[in-house]
């Protein structure tokens, strides 16, 4: 009697899901729409970053000290 074969199948992660399921229901166009404006939004907040850790800097540099 021989064994049975199984069969081993990976589970998409949560990612690839959301991907192929994005794939489905949107053109490409509307899929690098997103994706540029995500990285618009991204870009947004390293700069507000930025501008928050220079102007901590500036008020450190010239605080009038007694």
């Amino acid at each position: 009697m021989q064994a049975a074969p199984v069969r081993a199948t990976a589970i998409p992660s949560f990612t690839d899901a959301l991907r192929a399921v994005e794939s489905l229901l949107l053109s490409s166009g509307q899929r690098t729409a997103r994706r540029n404006a995500w990285t618009s939004v991204l870009e947004d907040r390293r700069r507000a970053k930025d501008r928050v850790e220079v102007q901590q800097v500036l008020d450190q540099t010239f605080t009038v000290r007694p």
